[in-house]
Order: C-alpha cells, then structure tokens, then sequence
C-alpha cells in the first residue's frame, strides 16, 4: 500500500468523521488518565512482564518446598515361574510370586546455606520482576502522554487554521467588491485568492496530522482505530509558565528513591551477591537424613498374605556424609562465573544511575529551555498580532495594498504555529520533570 494510499483512506476517515461524529453524541470522553489506564490493561510487554512475574513466583515456591524432606512410595509386584528337577528330570513349571512395598524420605540438613540463599535468592528475583513490570508501565504511560499532547497541539492547528480560512474568506469577498469597484488591482485580487489557496492546503495538512497523532495514540493504547474517539481538551491558559526551581541533584535524590528501575537495579546487586554464596557451597560437605519402611510377600512361604505383610516390615534409616574433594573444577569454576556475573551487576547499577541521571539533567535543561522559548514565542506573538491587527485596519480601508498585507498575515501565522509548538513543549517538558519528582501523569 502507498503512501498516497495510506493518506487518502485517512482524508476520508477524517470526512467522515468531521461531517457525522461532529454531529453525534460521543459514547465516552477519554481523558489522559483513561488513555493511560487502557494502555497499561492491553499492552503486550507488560502481560508478558506479569506473566514472567508469575513464573517467579512458582520458581519460589518451589525453592521454599526444597528445604522440607521428600516422600516417595513404591510398590511392585513380580511373578515367576521355574521347572524343579526330579530323577534327573525337570517336571513341570511352578509359578512364584512376590510382592514390595516401601516407603522412603530424604532432607538434607546441611548443604553449605545453600538451600536458604536460594530461597532469599528467589524472593529477591519474584521483587525485582514486580519493579520490572512497574518501570514498563512508566515507559508506556509517558509515550501515551506525549501522543495525547500531539492529539491536542494538532486539534488545536486545525482550529486556527480554520480561524485564518475565515479571515482570509472575507479579506477575499472585500476584494471581489473592491476589483468591480476598481479599486485595486487584479493581481492584488489574485494574491488575496492565493493566499487563501495557501491556507485551505495548511489547513488539509492540519487535518492530516491530527488524523495520523490520533491513529498514533490508539495505536500505542492497543485500541482499534475508530472515527468517534476523542479526547478531553484539558485548559492551558492560565499560569502556564511556572518557572521551576530547578535542581537537578534534587530531583535526582528523589528519584533514586522512587524510580522502580533504581529498586531492581539494587536488587539486582544482592541476586549476584547471593549467587556467589550458592556457587561457594559447592565445596561445602553435604549431611542427609534419610528414613525408610519397606515389606513384602513372597509365595515361597508357607504363611499367608497378611501374616508375611505385617511381619516383615522392616525400617530403615541413615545418615549421610558426604565430602566434595575433586569434581572436575565444577565449583571453583561456578565461583568464578558468579564473582563475574557481579562484578557485571554492579556495572550495570551504575549504568542505569547514570542513565537516570543524564535523563533528569536533561528533562531539567528541557524546561529551562522550553520556558524560554515559550516566552519569546508569546512576546513575538504578541507584538505581530498588534501588528497584523493594524495593517489590517489599513487594509481595510484601501491604505495597505494586499502585498504587504499578505506578508503580515503570514508572519502572524508563522507566529502563532510557533507559539502552539512551544505551549505544548512546555507543557510535556513539565509532566516528564514531574515524572521524575513521583507526581502522576495527569492534568
């Protein structure tokens, strides 16, 4: 499928969508949190990160279980059959039976801690796993933060763009009347039509790029795409510039303490701890305690069934040493591995610390940054709204020919893209810093 394909099937979604869902009274408004919310309860990584979870915590059980002694019972049953020699003649087959019954138990009473740092070992893996499903969650939530802003700086582009078609419409009618009249020029009347060619084409793109944003969004949500989904238009038009204090050591003591990459990171640190532990219990000795019960009937004897079973029961027990002395470099080799999965463990700490870090110093910078921005887009604003405001006053009254007037208008265009651009920059560079200090994704 082309591009060009692809761009009129969602032209005429959005048609659609424009000349019925408009008219029609949507089934539900999602806010952000609802987006969020969805997207956590469909996304794939995240079932598969529970699903892992769920894994570690049958490993664990199982891990608790090994320190209990085992059980095993056993029964069988043989039969046989042999001929007896009588004068140098073998006679006739006799059939034998016998039967075995037993039971057995096993623990190990000492196995160099082994048994019990794989228990704490497993506790450790089922909690770092737990902060591995929340750690996606943020990831996903983020991205679904900044597909809403997208959403709204689209929907946004599209109404002023709609508001300049206005404008720029009767601009257009005012110069039919003055061309009859003959006040001014063709081409003065032609550059008016122009332009308005111009935005119906800005506006067309406009419209693209909110069909594609909100296709983005119910994508990342796992949402099937459909022509009457819309978003709450939450209001940014009070005190949007809040001039943080920003502190980046400060945010970053916050989020070592909050941020559940940080938690498994740590966690991570005592699992290769732990396995060094397990690996230097290979060349511990090893005690067992071992039990049995066993009985059984033979046809042999004379005695019957139940006098041989109740008679023959015979228990059973044993303690067992035994000492590890060559097992063909096994354990110092598995020693080895395990100071090597450590030392690897704590660069990986350090890494996603250092990660964390550069990501707040950053998000801190972005702010700084997005602030100034934003206040040089609303004074430049600002000051060409005034001006366009007066060449249009002189437009009007046939001072300003529709040249410069035209060049006016585009500035004050070019002004207010780059003033929605910078809002909603500012806006999502606040919510990824507050992000990083704990506070909820919300508006």
């Amino acid at each position: 499928m082309t591009r060009t394909t692809i761009f009129l099937i969602l032209f005429i979604w959005f048609i659609s969508f424009h000349l019925t869902g408009r008219s029609q009274v949507k089934d539900s408004i999602w806010t952000l949190n609802a987006c969020i919310e969805y997207a956590l309860q469909k996304n794939v990584s995240i079932q598969k990160a529970v699903l892992g979870n769920e894994t570690d915590q049958i490993n664990l059980d199982q891990t608790r279980a090994s320190r209990f002694p085992s059980l095993n019972a056993s029964a069988s049953q043989n039969f046989g059959w042999e001929r007896e020699m009588t004068d140098n003649e073998y006679g006739s087959y006799t059939a034998s039976n016998a039967s075995n019954y037993g039971i057995s138990s096993s623990v190990r009473l000492y196995n160099g801690f082994k048994i019990n740092n794989s228990i704490r070992q497993s506790e450790l893996t089922y909690k770092a796993s737990q902060f591995d499903i929340e750690t996606i969650k943020e990831s996903v939530s983020l991205s679904i933060l900044d597909a809403y802003l997208q959403v709204l700086y689209a929907d946004e582009q599209v109404k002023n763009c709609d508001n300049q078609i206005v404008s720029t419409t009767e601009q257009l009618r005012l110069a039919e009347e003055r061309l009859v009249l003959g006040a001014i020029s063709k081409s003065d009347y032609l550059m008016v039509k122009s332009e308005l060619a111009t935005e119906n084409l800005a506006l067309a793109n406009a419209q693209s790029l909110l069909i594609t944003n909100k296709v983005n969004l119910m994508q990342l949500m796992e949402l099937p795409v459909t022509s009457d989904f819309s978003i709450e238009y939450p209001d940014f038009s009070n005190n949007i510039v809040q001039k943080r204090n920003l502190n980046n050591d400060s945010v970053y003591q916050i989020s070592l303490s909050i941020k559940p990459q940080i938690k498994s990171s740590e966690i991570n640190l005592q699992i290769s701890d732990l396995e060094i532990a397990i690996a230097k219990a290979g060349y511990q000795p090893v005690i067992s305690l071992n039990g049995g019960l066993s009985t059984g009937y033979s046809s042999g004897f004379t005695m019957d069934y139940g006098y041989q079973m109740g008679n023959k029961i015979n228990p059973s027990g044993s303690l067992t040493l035994s000492i590890p002395i060559y097992q063909n470099k096994q354990a110092r080799s598995g020693v080895a591995l395990a100071k090597i999965n450590s030392r690897a463990a704590k660069l990986d700490d350090i890494n996603t610390k250092n990660q964390l870090r550069k990501e707040i110093e950053l998000a801190c910078a972005d702010v700084l940054s997005a602030e100034i921005r934003y206040e040089a887009s609303l004074v430049q604003y600002n000051a060409t709204q005034e001006a366009y405001a007066v060449a249009e006053e002189k437009y009007n009254i046939g001072l300003l020919n529709s040249v410069d007037f035209i060049i006016q208008k585009t500035n004050l265009i070019n002004a207010e893209s780059e003033l929605l651009q910078s809002k909603y920059n500012l806006v999502f560079s606040y919510k990824v810093l507050d992000f990083y200090e704990g506070m909820p994704l919300t508006f």
